[in-house]
């Protein structure tokens, strides 16, 4: 006795609605299940069932996104042009909220960082944006974070990764540099000058303490130089002994 046609048919359509219901989620999958449109839980990972007709699933991943900020035009608290762009970290970790809350959390975490990167740096000024990233990272950071987490999204980390200045403004900032560095040259240079003579006058006043002092450093210093037999050397007598000759001539007349 054959089985009817019917219910054969009937049979496939029932096992294949079966095997439907049979889903599978990976470790860093979640699924979001409506039952009749209104939310039910969150299920995974692992082997799940979903009754068709009755419940809907929505897969979220878990994993941690890298989201690219294209360049964005910014104007500088010093009034200075720039194009920016970053990289900014993010992951799930409330499935229900990332789709209840808002209808696609991957745009919406994209457009709020491109509005956040050009209101936090059009706070500061030029330097500040090429010399304290750091700081800049982490202020972009804490404002994204605070306002994604109603969507049950946290912000790890957010990263600028380029600041592209016109070639004027370049060599306006080149100018500045080399100014910059022959200021502290003369600084340093006005510093030793203001050393070197603060210990000429210690050594001048050790030397005036003794008489003979001063024709010792004469000796030495023509020591110092008598090594050189190309040059002609003029070194001056001291007075103490011309005043000594004189003194001996005008004996010598007087006897």
């Amino acid at each position: 006795m054959g089985v009817p046609f019917g219910l054969l048919v009937a049979l496939i359509l029932l096992l294949m609605l079966v095997l439907s219901s049979f889903r599978i989620l990976r470790e860093y999958e979640r699924g979001v299940v409506f039952q009749l449109g209104r939310f039910w839980k969150v299920k995974g990972p692992g082997l799940v069932l979903v009754l068709p007709v009755v419940q809907q699933m929505v897969r979220v991943g878990l994993r941690t996104v890298v989201l690219d900020v294209p360049p964005q035009d910014v104007i500088s608290r010093d009034n200075v042009s720039v194009k920016v762009n970053a990289v900014l970290y993010f992951r799930v970790l409330d499935p229900q909220k990332a789709i209840i809350q808002v209808e696609n959390f991957l745009a919406a975490t994209s457009q709020l960082a491109q509005t956040t990167l050009r209101a936090v740096l059009g706070k500061h000024e030029l330097d500040e944006m090429l010399a304290e990233r750091e700081r800049l990272n982490l202020d972009i950071q804490k404002v994204l974070d605070a306002q994604t987490d109603a969507w049950g999204i946290k912000v790890a980390n957010v990263e600028i990764k380029h600041v592209d200045l016109n070639e004027s403004m370049i060599r306006a900032i080149a100018r500045q540099a080399e100014a910059e560095r022959e200021r502290r040259a003369k600084v340093i240079h006005a510093e030793g000058e203001l050393q070197a003579s603060e210990k000429l006058m210690q050594a001048a006043e050790m030397l005036g303490r003794q008489a003979g002092a001063m024709q010792l450093r004469y000796m030495q210093t023509l020591s110092a130089i008598a090594g050189d037999k190309n040059s002609t050397i003029v070194f001056p007598m001291p007075i103490e002994l011309l005043k000594g000759l004189f003194t001996k001539n005008g004996d010598a007349d007087g006897r």
